[in-house]
């Protein structure tokens, strides 16, 4: 780990000038072998990728070390040549790579992988690289670590909204260990960059309080300097825009649109091989490929945070939950003094109750203002660098108007945990942009992430401090108004200090073996409401409070099923929500229980809750209609 502290040698030059020419040949040879990649691309971004991985504080022996360098590389498509460089310079197997690129036995997909050693971050979304280097480059001041964040990026991505998020929050916070490096070949998918869509990329740096350097991006010792240059001012984070031509090496696919995303054809391959004085080897890389069983590493290993979370409080009246959100938060933060602990919000710090954190913890407490797309890729990277995350915020910004992003946490395994607060009809006046109905589904694409949709204030207690001891991405999913606290039927708290949360359990509420009612989060109490109202009537049916309704444990849909009839009861989309997973659980269960499916089915207006509840059949009294038509 050399750093970017002395003058670079002639004879080092010399080195990287031949590394860059082997590299050249090795992006046209895995990309002909494997039929497809983005030479062009990565041809020009070679020699960026060669100068900080030969000079930044890391190598192949020191990749787990806590302060090393952090180098993110943003346009993910460029992985030939990334690749490339890591291979020649000792991180992974060349030969393997050759032929296993885009390969499904083996880590070296076509956008880079967080698998590959040397890669810390999962792109291929463009646009989403600098938002993970602010959160490298905080995580390493959170941690007391002293390390140098480097970006490398696309021109084209710098149309990107999420990059202007990004800048902004870099300077607010003075992330000056953090240096952006944009290659400026021009040349994107649909034509030069000036066509597809002007930016005035370093206008746009200059606005946002960052400095500015341009450089040449094949002239080693040029871009040497000004990197060195841009790491010797702790005052500005900085941006290089390196300039240099796509296909870079090859004079027939030099600014050449074409190579940006086509590999060349075995006749093109041999005439890019003979310009760069290399041989041709192809056949030899094909018939490995055949056999290509490289080993599959995983990054889903996340360390354990010891954390200490207190002992769940009991409420006694009608509360927030999203209060009882933040006084856990403040305790925790009271608690662990010395934890390194990471609070985002987007502009609703009272609204999502984080503000007596922020009192508590202002060095943790970071304000991102309405910049919910990189509040959400700083969140996952913090998360997997030893900080303690949480982002709270509106369930339509935390998780519709931010699912890539949070998709690409997934790939990333990440360790976020998000408080998303006015879900479903509960919100009331805020109306239909506000209502956030359709999450349920959203979530269930992800493979990684948990849902807790707890049923009052009491168990939203339990599960913000039990999230807080898990590995993995959580959602905590809460309305807008006070929820009552759930008592059983002797009138004792339900969720009391002797309750302990689990995820994927799902709690008896009221005992019944007429029907079963399925529901979560707001819809409780209302179907408590409704099985006093049935009671009276004859029907006894049976609530379970399904606060995990990503995760609903088998066993309670064979005990639903022995009654007569099972009714889902959410506000939330009726097609995408419980009511569909429990279907599913009854078709492949082979069981033939009717099931009702109650929810909503159109977008709803701006009133208070429980009026929006009556006038779309929601409310208690259309509950016990439904399952009384029912039986």
């Amino acid at each position: 780990m050399t750093g970017f502290t002395d003058d670079i040698t002639e004879d080092r030059i010399a080195q990287l000038k031949e590394k860059a020419r082997l590299c050249r040949g090795d992006i046209i040879k895995m990309t002909t072998v494997a039929g497809s990649g983005h030479p062009g691309g990565s041809m020009s971004s070679i020699d960026i990728f060669l100068t900080l991985f030969s000079h930044a504080r890391i190598s192949a022996k020191t990749t787990c070390e806590r302060d090393r360098d952090r180098i993110i590389v943003s346009h993910g498509h460029t992985a030939p040549g990334l690749y490339a460089c890591l291979a020649h310079l000792g991180f992974i197997d060349r030969e393997g790579l050759l032929a296993c690129f885009r390969n499904a036995n083996s880590p070296y997909e076509g956008h880079i992988e967080r698998d590959v050693p040397g890669i810390e971050w999962t792109t291929g979304n463009l646009g989403q690289g600098l938002s993970a280097g602010c959160g490298f480059a905080l995580a390493g001041r959170l941690n007391g670590l002293r390390y140098n964040t480097f970006v490398a990026m696309s021109d084209g991505e710098q149309a990107k909204g999420q990059v202007a998020e990004a800048r902004r929050f870099a300077r607010k916070y003075d992330l000056n260990d953090l240096t952006v490096i944009i290659d400026h070949n021009h040349i994107q998918i649909s034509g030069r960059t000036e066509d597809v869509m002007p930016v005035n990329i370093e206008e746009n740096y200059l606005a946002d309080g960052w400095r500015v350097l341009v450089t040449s991006g094949h002239d080693f010792k040029e871009l040497y300097n000004v990197i060195r240059q841009a790491l010797g001012d702790k005052d500005h984070p900085y941006a290089i825009i390196a300039e240099t031509i796509i296909g870079k090496g090859v004079s027939f696919m030099e600014n050449r649109r074409e190579y940006h995303g086509r590999a060349l054809t075995e006749e093109e391959c041999i005439r890019a091989l003979g310009e760069l004085g290399i041989s041709d080897g192809i056949g030899t890389i094909t018939r490995s490929r055949a056999a290509c069983r490289h080993p599959l590493p995983r990054t889903d290993d996340i360390a354990f945070i010891p954390i200490d979370t207190g002992r769940p409080k009991t409420y006694e009246k009608d509360t927030h939950p999203r209060a009882v959100f933040g006084s856990v938060l403040a305790e925790i933060a009271e608690r662990n003094p010395k934890l390194p602990i990471a609070v985002l919000d987007c502009d609703l710090a009272e609204s999502v109750k984080t503000t007596e954190f922020g009192k508590v913890r202002p060095d943790g407490f970071f304000q991102a203002g309405v910049s919910e797309h990189t509040t959400a890729t700083i969140a996952g990277a913090l998360s997997i660098n030893g900080i303690v995350t949480l982002w709270a915020d509106f369930g339509v910004f935390a998780i519709d108007e931010v699912y890539n992003q949070l998709r690409l946490n997934d790939i990333n395994c990440t360790n976020v945990k998000i408080c998303a607060t006015h879900l479903g009809y509960n919100v009331g006046p805020d109306g239909k942009t506000h209502h956030c109905i359709d999450y349920i589904g959203l979530l269930k694409n992800l493979f990684g992430f948990r849902l807790i949709l707890p049923g009052d204030p009491n168990q939203t207690d339990h599960a913000v401090r039990y999230v807080l001891q898990q590995k993995g991405n959580y959602v905590i999913g809460l309305g807008r108004t006070k929820l009552p606290v759930v008592r059983n039927t002797a009138g004792n708290i339900f969720f009391d200090g002797d309750y302990r949360y689990e995820y994927g359990r799902t709690d008896l509420v009221r005992k019944g073996d007429d029907c079963a009612i399925l529901t979560f989060g707001a819809m409780l109490p209302m179907a408590i409401e409704a099985h006093e109202k049935l009671k009276a009537t004859g029907i006894i049916p049976r609530i379970y409070n399904v606060s995990s309704p990503l995760s609903i444990d088998t066993r309670i849909i064979h005990e639903a099923a022995r009654t007569k009839c099972i009714f889902t009861y959410e506000d939330h989309v009726v097609d995408t929500g419980l009511g569909s997973t429990v279907a599913q659980k009854l078709i492949r269960e082979k069981l033939k229980t009717p099931l009702v499916t109650i929810g909503i089915e159109h977008y709803g207006r701006s009133d208070d809750p429980q009026v929006l509840y009556k006038k779309c059949g929601l409310d208690a009294e259309s509950l016990v209609q439904k399952i009384t038509a029912n039986l």
